[in-house]
């Protein structure tokens, strides 16, 4: 199983590429170690989990809120949990963000490593650091930036996935694409949702160049105050719709890159806006959408992105080059109602 450390400014995470849950036990102290997983993941896979101690929670976004993670630390505390115990999200997104915020505030602070199981999680919410939970119609609104120890990739998780997961770590793969890399923008392009779900080697090395692109990105700039903003392609608006419409992250998210190439090529001359509208199509996931501007806004504008009475809004001056632009408030409402 091979290893490959990523320092940041206060620590340093292991990344094991296609390593397999088999490994935990030379990672972690078993002894020491509580997972923590959702009934999904735990159900599909209850023999992997066999001899661990773990705790085991509803799926789903709807519970990514503070009485979930009250329960959480509860249950931590009636395991004897101390500051020696380290906590193993084993999930999709919602269960990586709950497992590094309750890691971060239990005691103060405890150690935490990820066993990331879907698509989405494997190549964006596992990695970075950014740990929270949702309040309300807002997305993430409380929450720490605080790095796993370890993360590992165990792809035969990727076997159970429900065909909307995959589509879902697509879209986070073709904003990576939009915003950093030209030549995987064109890959993806000649590719098919198909292949990459029968060829394990073609997945395995996508899931490991996206992993890697946003490692870097968040180590130029792990506290979002420059060039990690980029990741955020999409995420404005999308977030905004996330939750009002009870779309899934990576459907919210591809309406919002559709809309911001759309911006892109309004306000910078972006040229190829219907070339990301194809690409995200193509990989089952929905572009241009119906949706009430003005309720949208009123969450969009309380988006932590915003500073005062500007957005930084994240637009493409071309496939593969994403920027950041400050765009006053009432000017991006116009905007926003003009779609």
């Amino acid at each position: 199983m091979k290893k490959l450390t990523y320092k940041f400014s206060n620590s340093s995470v292991d990344y094991y590429f296609a390593g397999g849950i088999s490994h935990l036990k030379e990672i972690v102290d078993k002894n020491n170690a509580i997972i923590i997983t959702d009934e999904n993941v735990y159900n599909a896979h209850v023999k992997r989990f066999k001899n661990w101690n773990c705790i085991v929670i509803k799926p789903g976004e709807e519970f990514k809120v503070q009485s979930t993670v009250d329960d959480l630390i509860n249950q931590l505390i009636e395991m004897e949990a101390d500051r020696k115990t380290i906590l193993v999200g084993v999930g999709g997104g919602v269960i990586t963000d709950l497992t590094g915020y309750v890691a971060s505030v239990y005691m103060r602070g405890i150690s935490f490593g990820f066993i990331p199981t879907s698509l989405l999680a494997m190549v964006d919410a596992s990695i970075g650091g950014k740990n929270g939970i949702d309040v309300g119609v807002y997305k993430n609104m409380v929450g720490v930036i605080r790095q796993p120890r370890f993360i590992l990739h165990d792809m035969v998780f990727l076997n159970s996935l429900p065909e909307n997961e995959w589509n879902n770590g697509f879209a986070e793969m073709v904003k990576h694409a939009a915003i950093k890399d030209a030549t995987m923008f064109k890959e993806l392009e000649s590719g098919t949702l198909k292949k990459y779900q029968r060829s394990q080697t073609a997945i395995c090395e996508l899931v490991r160049r996206n992993a890697i692109i946003k490692t870097k990105v968040v180590q130029n700039d792990e506290f979002e105050k420059g060039e990690r903003r980029l990741l955020n392609f999409g995420h404005t608006l999308g977030h905004a719709l996330e939750n009002q419409y009870e779309l899934s992250h990576g459907q919210a998210i591809s309406i919002g890159m559709t809309y911001a190439s759309v911006i892109s090529q309004r306000i910078l001359g972006f040229k190829e806006p219907g070339r990301v509208a194809t690409l995200l199509l193509k990989y089952g996931l929905p572009t241009f959408a119906d949706f009430d501007k003005g309720k949208v806004f009123e969450v969009l504008k309380m988006d932590k992105k915003r500073e005062r009475k500007e957005m930084n809004y994240v637009m493409l001056e071309k496939i593969g080059k994403g920027v950041v632009k400050s765009i006053q408030l009432d000017e991006l409402e116009q905007i926003i109602k003009n779609l």
